[in-house]
């Protein structure tokens, strides 16, 4: 369960990269690396969703901010 939580959190790390690049440049650099497949662009996309409704689970289960109580 670490494993798959610190792949999600990378995971999130790299697409938030991604949009900042393109915020700051236009550069879609997702776009790009699927050699302009919208699809598997868009698939990719919905890993990100998964990737991030796995960390909030985590979050909410096994509250990692309790013991800076």
């Amino acid at each position: 369960m670490k494993l798959t939580t610190l792949i999600c959190c990378a995971l999130l790390i790299a697409f938030g990269l991604g949009a900042c690049l393109y915020a700051l440049t236009g550069f879609d650099a997702l776009l790009f690396l699927t050699a302009g497949n919208r699809t598997l662009a868009r698939a990719l996309l919905s890993l990100a969703g998964v990737a991030a409704l796995w960390m909030l689970f985590w979050l909410v289960v096994f509250r990692p901010t309790k013991p800076l109580r």
